[in-house]
C-alpha cells in the first residue's frame, strides 16, 4: 500500500495486520481519487473508520489543509500516527480513538469532504451518515466504500447519493448536498 500522488508519492504506508483488515486496493484508491480530484486542495477531511489512514493521507499528499482521523481501535490509531509521521504530514492532521458515532455527537468541526470506508456488512455507513451530514459544508463531499451488494440511502438530510461506481466486489458512492431549487 502506497501513496500514490503528491507530497507523499510512492511513500509506502504500513497497515493493520489480521482477517478482518481490508485495506483499499491501490486501484480503486486511485478511482476514488481521479472521481475528486478537483475537491480536495485546501479542503478539511475526516477519515472515518480509518484503519490505516490511507485516504486521508492520499488527500493531504495532493493538497487538503486539514485531515481527521478517527477509529475505535487503539492499534489502527498507532497505524494512523506512524503512516503520518513516516509522511511528515502528521502536523496537518489530528487523530481520535473513539467509535465514529460518538464522534460525530460530540464533534463542532465542519468538513468539506468525508471518507467512510469501514467493515463490510455491519450497517455502519447507514447509522452515522445522519449525524455526518450534519458536519459536511454547503459543498461537501462523502464518498463511501462497500461492498457491491451493500444499498446504501439514496438521500440522507441535505445529501442525495450523486454517483455510484463499481469496481469487481467493490462499490463506491458518491454523495453531495441537494441545489436549493429557489
Amino acid at each position: 500500500m502506497r501513496v500514490i500522488s503528491g507530497t507523499a508519492r510512492g511513500m509506502r504506508l504500513t497497515t493493520l495486520e489480521g482477517l478482518d483488515v481490508r485495506p483499499t486496493t491501490d486501484k480503486v484508491k486511485e478511482s476514488l481519487f481521479n472521481i475528486i480530484q478537483f475537491d480536495i486542495e485546501g479542503r478539511r477531511v475526516l477519515d472515518l473508520f480509518a484503519g490505516s489512514g490511507q485516504l486521508g493521507i492520499e488527500a493531504l499528499s495532493r493538497g487538503a489543509e486539514h485531515a481527521t482521523f478517527v477509529d475505535r481501535s487503539p492499534k489502527a490509531v498507532a497505524v494512523v500516527r506512524k503512516n503520518l509521521e513516516h509522511t511528515k504530514l502528521a502536523s496537518l492532521a489530528t487523530v481520535r480513538q473513539e467509535e465514529s458515532k460518538t464522534f460525530l455527537l460530540k464533534t463542532r468541526d465542519t468538513f468539506d469532504l468525508a471518507f467512510l470506508d469501514p467493515p463490510y456488512g455491519q450497517g455502519l455507513i447507514g447509522a452515522v451518515l445522519p449525524e455526518l451530514v450534519e458536519h459536511m459544508s454547503d459543498y461537501g463531499i462523502i464518498l463511501c466504500e462497500t461492498s457491491r451488494d451493500e444499498t446504501l440511502p439514496e438521500s440522507v438530510g441535505d445529501f442525495y447519493a450523486a454517483k455510484t461506481y463499481r469496481y469487481g466486489k467493490i462499490q463506491l458512492t458518491l454523495y453531495r448536498k441537494k441545489e436549493d431549487e429557489t
